[in-house]
């Protein structure tokens, strides 16, 4: 189902809540206008009750012509009120000649409580009270016409019956107008992002310097943006990367292949061409496997299982393959390890490999006669891993980038001495996903070092804070 535009909905909303207060409005103001024509008649006629009393007060013991004359004079005087008294034996001593015409009925009782009544289609407000003079009692009735009030009463309620509405559409065409003019900025946003494709992922949206919700917006927007076109280009590097990457050892194999399908050959010549074609397969392998390990950490697949572990003994573990590769090229191989345990919170496998990425890279790099140095640490509250080397080192303009996908800090460096350059990609994802960091030291000629951190658990060693 379609919904309405916001524009159409926000000015629904206005409409309805104008309309509920309005009528509740109209409402109260209908109550409040009718109940003070209601207390205003009901003092006048409890006045004129009051009058009556003192007039009965004063003339009770005459005869009851001379009471019939003064109440005759002073409902004349009163300009010529509906009025009415009986005797205790329901005689009426007076009445009013316009009483007559309304045929005010006499009630069982006096309440003393104003009533309405609608008599000859004229409402009335009659008030009926018992005066008590002495011994004597009388029944008194006082009505006042409400046809005038109730005139002015239903001109209010047509004045409104014809002005809400008319207020209503003109509130609900203003809100509209106003609707639209607020969220024309959001309609620019949408048409602008609407417009950004992969091919301008550098454009930006205009970010109106408002200070209010549009800004935030548009500045929110802008640096989702931003980092679309940053993942955007390293999507694109990484893709152009590998697929360089994969492209020289598929080339190698098809041109071994096909030499070897030219003309017969041995079977010595055959098997030296398998055994080449296995080597560059076991590469590609190992290629596609580190892809494949960080686009998983990319997306957040390949979550380690971390669990308390002994750094210094992974290391160590990790050390007595370093020594083999060392002996191979005649490099010094040391190992500096603390007899004491080193707790963190760890994957002991994602360890290995990184270490073993670290002390490969070192021996790779450094030259025969050189040294390489494992260390392991503590140093302010964490777990240090340094792996040292007196090798080639890294020139300062790229040291910064060593830790990037498929980066080569000499260019001219074949794939078989060089690698790929993810290695050191994927040991900053381990120590990043173990909540640690990992840098490096060089400069050209003096070799590297590369220093790992790990938090402790609990903030340091366990047999150490036991020791103490």
């Amino acid at each position: 189902m379609r919904s309405f535009p916001i524009g159409a909905r926000l000015t629904a909303w206005y409409f309805g809540i104008l309309a509920v207060v309005l009528s509740l409005f109209s409402l109260t103001a209908y109550f409040a206008m009718r109940n003070s024509i209601y207390r205003t008649v009901d003092e006048e006629l409890r006045a004129r009750m009051e009058g009556v009393r003192r007039l009965i007060e004063r003339t009770v013991r005459y005869e009851p012509d001379d009471l019939r004359r003064e109440l005759r004079e002073h409902s004349e005087l009163a300009g010529n009120t509906l009025l009415q008294v009986a005797d205790r034996q329901g005689n009426w001593l007076y009445r009013s000649a316009s009483t007559d015409r309304y045929e005010i009925p006499r009630p069982r009782e006096a309440s003393g409580v104003p009533s309405t009544l609608v008599l000859n289609n004229v409402p009335l407000r009659v008030l009926s009270t018992e005066i008590q003079v002495g011994d004597q009692s009388y029944f008194t009735q006082a009505a006042a016409p409400l046809d005038d009030f109730y005139s002015a009463l239903h001109r209010f309620v047509t004045l409104l019956v014809i002005s809400i509405p008319i207020l209503l559409l003109s509130a609900a065409a203003g809100g509209y107008w106003m609707s639209r003019r607020a969220l024309a900025p959001v309609d620019q946003i949408t048409q602008t992002a609407r417009s950004i494709s992969v091919q301008n992922l550098s454009s930006r949206l205009i970010v109106p310097r408002t200070g209010d919700e549009l800004q935030r917006l548009s500045e929110t927007l802008n640096s989702m943006l931003e980092r679309l076109e940053a993942a955007f280009k390293k999507i694109i590097q990484f893709t152009a990367d590998a697929s360089h990457e994969l492209r020289t050892p598929v080339a190698v194999m098809r041109t071994r292949t096909e030499l070897s399908l030219r003309k017969p050959r041995s079977a010595d010549e055959y098997r030296q061409t398998i055994a080449q074609v296995h080597s560059e397969l076991e590469k590609t392998s190992d290629l596609v496997e580190r892809l494949m390990l960080l686009a998983r950490a990319d997306y957040g697949v390949g979550a380690l299982q971390l669990s308390t572990a002994d750094l210094g003994e992974i290391v160590r573990e990790v050390c007595s393959q370093g020594k083999m590769l060392s002996e191979a090229k005649e490099i010094d191989f040391r190992e500096e390890i603390p007899s004491q345990p080193v707790w963190v919170k760890a994957d002991a496998h994602a360890l290995r490999r990184l270490f073993l990425i670290l002390i490969d890279n070192a021996i790779k790099y450094t030259p025969k006669g050189g040294r390489v140095d494992v260390v392991v640490g503590q140093e302010n509250g964490c777990a240090i891993g340094e792996v040292r080397d007196t090798g080639i080192g890294i020139a300062p303009e790229d040291l910064p980038n060593v830790f990037e996908r498929f980066y080569r800090a000499d260019k001219a460096r074949s794939r078989e001495s060089g690698g790929v350059g993810l290695g050191l990609s994927i040991g900053r994802w381990i120590a990043e996903a173990h909540s640690g960091t990992i840098e490096a030291q060089s400069s050209l000629g003096g070799g590297s070092i590369f220093k790992l951190r790990l938090p402790l658990v609990n903030g340091e060693s366990p047999d150490l804070s036991s020791a103490n």
